[in-house]
């Protein structure tokens, strides 16, 4: 592979006068009388931390952490590694992107490197993609001689060490060429999160050739059995238990019971080597009380943090939580006050929905149309919601034919931005094209932001507006469909942590509930305004 590419450093012109080599420097990892996996220990507690409290000084391998590098690279009588695969599964924050950073530069350019190896991290997207590649580039930008030796393309993600030819790269599910590999070493990321088994499948099968190849996947567990990684999970355990003889294959499954207590401290600490350690526990406390409150926390909860094997699909919010969130609202008492807004459109089977919130109380104003087609029967059949009853309560709007009335949306947009303070209506940005158009055309103003819908711009408003019902500050007013919407909202997590409602996975409709997620989030956005220094003292005469 050559040294040129975006991102790649410039490299020294050659000259026609010899150059007297350099003496190699030797290495802790170089020592005589070390065993294999000795020398792969002294080389990870060579690299320096890169980021955090910690930043400037060596990484120092905890014994649990030293055990799993012990048992992987073992070696028999001959000095062969007996280990090809390895599975490393714990709850999140246990170190695991550190870890394998340090053991891809081990066979990259260190004392597991051999002559043009290709050496692979993979992940489920991009972006997860690029964290071990970017652990990997700070690490070699800090030790100088690594930072000579080695060639850094970081548009492609791409490293090549000068001195044994070896190279490395990230790579991702969704990247379009997945063959031509002759892998020596991978390292896949959270595994868990990957769409399908192809590139697992396609780089653990493309280590024929070498003769000591090595497939690590560092990752936490998967809802879903028939997963790739429950897959390897449980065959793990079976080579744990003895159940089945495979030397080639290494388990270290950090994981609480399924019938264990998931508030118990005692089972944290179990399932949660680094605990007390570089994992807070008082974060953990946080989180264990919040999950116990919210439904769709817990599931979270017991995923990420135990390791367990658990549907995240759980409700929202507790019933008990949304109902002491039911005041009275008075719609003409709130003319005039500031108030954000969340859009959700639709064109056919969906709702469409408007919601106002008002920061300064909690309360909660709802619009919700749906179009009459199919008939309010078949409709209230499918979606097991008394769609009639809600019409003639004038909950919902029913317009004629097969498509929501986009006019009368603007017009509710036009009046309702009359009547009170709007600061901003967010809205998806899907379908919204032909709305804006007839807002442009009939001279109706509204202040509109757009707002994704995926994890990045979901999370903060879904934990704004759980906040808000957890602490009993919001005013729903008993709306029927908010709280039916409300009722059918599934939560999906990337392996960040990030939520977002997941609309695919929903029992049912809800629409309300994103549109009062988007209003709620775009109002926790805004700057907090200093009170004013004339109601603080008052007016002085002059």
């Amino acid at each position: 592979m050559g040294m040129r590419g975006p991102g790649a450093r410039a490299s020294k012109k050659s000259t026609d006068q010899a150059v007297k080599p350099k003496r190699k420097k030797a290495t802790l990892w170089s020592r005589r009388g070390l065993s294999r996996a000795e020398r792969v220990i002294a080389f990870v507690e060579s690299l320096p931390i890169t980021s955090g409290a910690l930043a400037g000084q060596k990484m120092v391998l905890r014994p649990w952490q030293r055990a799993i590098v012990e048992s992987i690279y073992a070696v028999d009588g001959k000095g062969k590694r007996h280990v090809r695969t390895a599975l490393i599964t714990m709850p999140r924050k246990g170190g695991k992107t550190a870890l394998a950073a340090a053991l891809a530069l081990a066979h990259l350019l260190g004392p597991e490197a051999e002559p043009r190896g290709q050496v692979y991290s993979a992940a489920a997207d991009k972006n997860q993609a690029a964290i071990i590649f970017r652990e990997m580039e700070a690490i070699i930008n800090a030790i100088p001689e690594f930072a000579d030796r080695v060639n850094i393309q970081r548009f492609a993600k791409i490293m090549e060490d000068k001195e044994t030819g070896s190279v490395y790269q990230a790579l991702s599910s969704d990247a379009k060429t997945k063959h031509g590999f002759s892998a020596s070493f991978v390292v896949y990321d959270e595994l868990a999160q990957a769409p399908n088994r192809e590139l697992y499948d396609v780089l653990t099968t493309s280590t024929a050739a070498r003769a000591e190849p090595l497939a690590i996947v560092i990752s936490t567990q998967t809802s879903d059995p028939k997963h790739i990684m429950s897959e390897l999970v449980d065959y793990g355990q079976k080579v744990l238990t003895g159940e089945i003889k495979d030397p080639t294959f290494h388990a270290t499954i950090y994981a609480a019971p399924d019938d264990a207590d998931p508030w118990d401290e005692a089972v944290w600490h179990a399932c949660n080597p680094a605990l007390g350690d570089f994992r807070s526990l008082d974060e953990m406390r946080t989180s264990a009380e919040q999950a116990k409150r919210i439904p769709a926390r817990e599931a979270v909860f017991r995923n990420l943090y135990l390791n367990q094997r658990v549907d995240g699909t759980a409700r929202f919010v507790s019933s008990v939580d949304w109902r002491a969130c039911q005041g009275v609202v008075n719609p003409d008492a709130l003319a005039g006050m500031p108030c954000y807004g969340g859009l959700d459109l639709s064109a056919t089977k969906d709702l469409t929905c408007l919601t106002l919130y008002f920061p300064h109380d909690g309360s909660v104003l709802c619009w919700t149309w749906m179009p009459a087609e199919p008939s309010l029967f078949e409709r209230e059949r499918l979606d097991r919601a008394p769609y009639h009853q809600w019409k003639q309560a004038g909950c919902i709007e029913v317009f004629p034919g097969k498509c929501v009335d986009r006019m009368a949306v603007a017009r509710k947009l036009a009046e309702v931005c009359a009547i009170y303070d709007v600061q901003g209506i967010a809205f998806d940005r899907w379908g919204m094209a032909v709305l804006q158009k007839l807002m442009a055309d009939d001279g109706i103003v509204a202040p509109l932001e757009p707002c994704g819908q995926g994890y990045k711009d979901m999370s903060p408003c879904i934990e704004k507006l759980e906040e808000e019902i957890l602490e009993h500050r919001l005013n729903h007013g008993g709306n029927p469909v908010l709280t039916w919407c409300i009722s059918n909202v599934v939560v999906s997590v990337d392996p960040a942590g990030n939520r977002k409602f997941d609309k695919a996975r929903a029992s049912q409709r809800i629409d309300c509930a994103q549109a009062l997620a988007m209003a709620v989030g775009l109002a926790a956005r805004q700057p907090v305004k200093p009170p004013s220094v004339y109601k603080e003292r008052g007016f002085f005469a002059l």
